[in-house]
């Protein structure tokens, strides 16, 4: 990790300085700003390899900024707030976040999260151990998965709806090829967070919820079928 980049917006001061000690400790590079606007101009100057943006700071708020971000690049997104209301959490991944972190936080536990998402990003390819089963039974040769009018291509990491690209952040593209890799099969939230968001433990199913939502506003609202009590499946 030690040529890991984060920017980490801040603006309580000894948050900020305590949070940028424990980060840099475990061999990250940090830079920590105290405002939105600042972040922004920060990300622009030197795209960091994670953001770790605080709901509620001046200039421009966390989830503007995470819009932000999200407009000009992939970079993965995690949101700090200090409540955990439904509110907070559901603004901050429809923005775009990958995750959200709750304060106060233990600082191994944001660097074991912080790590959690650089690894799924850093092997989005190998997100759905499955994928070849799903080839062989769809009957599909290249590494290119059909479902009606959608394209998923495993190997080019690339996704079609009716020949058209379809632009996807590598956790949207991630839970994607889980999906895909057993089409017409129910899968639980947990067992989505534990292979897409790389939880070895109990995690918000609000993650998942807001990025099925995510997804199925960009591959199609049916493509993706909610089974009420148990979870959700790929339509074939």
């Amino acid at each position: 990790m030690a040529d890991t980049h984060v920017l980490f917006v801040e603006d309580d001061d000894v948050i900020r300085e305590a949070t940028q000690l424990a980060l840099e400790r475990d061999g990250f590079m940090v830079t920590a700003v105290p405002d939105g606007l600042l972040g922004l101009e920060s990300f622009r100057a030197k795209q960091p390899d994670i953001a770790l943006l605080d709901v509620m700071v001046p200039g421009l708020d966390g989830v503007s900024l995470c819009r932000r971000i999200r407009d000009e690049s992939t970079v993965p997104v995690i949101m700090l707030s200090a409540r955990a209301d439904s509110i907070d959490v559901v603004l901050g991944l429809e923005a775009g976040a990958d995750d959200y972190v709750t304060k106060p936080f233990d600082g191994a536990v944001l660097v074991a999260r912080i790590r959690a998402v650089l690894r799924r990003f850093g092997h989005a390819s190998g997100a759905a151990g499955g994928n070849a089963a799903a080839e062989e039974a769809q009957g599909i040769e290249g590494g290119v998965l059909r479902f009606g009018d959608l394209e998923v291509d495993t190997e080019g990491m690339e996704v079609r709806k009716a020949g058209a690209p379809v632009a996807l952040t590598p956790t949207e593209m991630r839970l994607l090829l889980e999906f895909s890799a057993s089409p017409g099969t129910v899968l639980s939230r947990d067992r989505l967070l534990e292979r897409v968001w790389d939880y070895g433990w109990g995690g918000d199913t609000r993650v998942v919820d807001v990025h099925v939502q995510r997804l199925r506003g960009k591959i199609g609202q049916d493509r993706i079928e909610t089974v009420r009590g148990f979870g959700y499946k790929l339509r074939g």
